[in-house]
């Protein structure tokens, strides 16, 4: 009885997200509904190009946190959007990141079974 109830395990993003997530998941469902009626398409035409069901286009385009990564990426696709998805977490575009890195950055260090050379 102890295993059964220890296996299953509650997502608390999924019950709970941060705010800022379940908001930007909001606005990318958003838009990406916008980018199918600009397009005229149904949701039964864009599931059936991305190869699913039209309950997954719909819960991306309610912005669902279950709704997995390939189903937006894929949307993307379908509306000749996913160039944009390569500025999301860019490193050249990550300052605080950058930042962090040069001050945490270790220099190459010795083994310690090596002798150091005094011979210039």
């Amino acid at each position: 009885m102890l295993l059964k109830a220890y296996m299953v395990q509650k997502n608390k993003l999924l019950e709970s997200p941060p705010f800022a997530v379940e908001d930007a998941l909001k606005r990318l469902g958003f838009n990406l509904r916008r980018a199918r009626l600009r397009r005229n398409l149904t949701i039964q035409q864009v599931a059936e190009k991305i190869g699913t069901g039209p309950r997954a286009v719909s819960d991306a385009e309610k912005g669902k946190l279950s709704t997995g990564i390939g189903i937006y990426t894929a949307l993307l696709w379908v509306f000749d959007l996913l160039h944009q998805l390569s500025e999301v977490a860019d490193p050249a575009k990550d300052d605080e990141g950058q930042i962090l890195a040069l001050s945490t950055e270790r220099e190459r260090a010795r083994r310690h079974d090596e002798e150091i050379d005094d011979d210039f």
